[in-house]
């Protein structure tokens, strides 16, 4: 039988990975993709937990380039954050997975309220916990959330699935010497300024010791072979 390297890990995807090829909200076969991935690894045995963002749909920073409060934008980004997390339940539990939800303002007709305890014993019994809301405040990203609930849990490592296949010295679309890290630590990141997670985000990880791999999501079987320990995308570890 195949061996996991990690037990418990917390997905982050991002609300913009949902789109797929369209502009805007969320691509049914993405949605599928990703929850076909996500069974193979839990099917394993993985416990796994998820953050999704919200930008496909909201961000609150687009309320401010409006005119609008930043405080009202972020609520309404949560709330964004929310539907692409009903999304992801729907696909895990049409292939037969089981899920809870778990949202960070009270939805009790939707979702159950984050209590730490709760999402630990479901990640027990082998449910998928889905945390959605962000942390529930204005002015925090879906990237802190991940990093805050992957710290209550006590996941191993933080897994951020995206479209790009690691971290770069600079944008690899834009410049085509750009150099791909296999590793890397804090301290190196943030001396050369790579935008891996924004800054409140990553200091929760780098405080707690807590690795990141940034990996390609839309690749089908990379998630598997990340929590196999296969080298896979970048990881970013504790200083040397």
């Amino acid at each position: 039988m195949e061996s996991l390297k990690y037990k418990r890990v917390l997905l982050k995807i991002s609300g913009e990975a949902l789109m797929g090829e369209k502009n805007f909200g969320i691509d049914n076969n993405r949605l599928a993709s990703y929850a076909m991935q996500i069974k193979e690894v839990v099917d394993m045995g993985l416990e796994l937990a998820i953050v999704v963002g919200g930008g496909n749909i909201f961000r609150g920073i687009q309320a401010e380039e409006g005119g609008m409060e930043r405080t009202q934008g972020d609520y309404m980004g949560m709330l964004a954050t929310m539907i692409n997390c009903m999304a992801l339940q729907a696909a895990l539990e049409k292939l037969e997975l089981h899920t809870r939800l778990q949202s960070a303002i009270e939805m009790k007709t939707i979702a159950e309220p984050f209590i730490r305890r709760k999402a630990m014993r479901h990640l027990e019994k082998g449910r998928i916990v889905i945390f959605g809301s962000g942390t529930g405040n204005p002015f925090f990203t879906t990237d802190t959330a991940a990093s805050l609930r992957a710290i209550e849990i006590e996941a191993q490592v933080i897994l951020k699935g995206t479209k790009v296949d690691g971290i770069y010295s600079s944008d690899p679309v834009k410049n085509s010497d750009a150099v791909k890290y296999d590793t890397i630590n804090y301290r190196e990141v943030l001396q050369k300024d790579l935008k891996v997670m924004d800054m409140t985000a990553f200091t929760l990880c780098n405080e707690n010791n807590l690795p990141i791999i940034v990996f390609d999501m839309n690749t089908p079987g990379n998630l598997k072979k990340v929590v196999m320990g296969e080298t896979i995308g970048t990881l970013v570890e504790a200083n040397a």
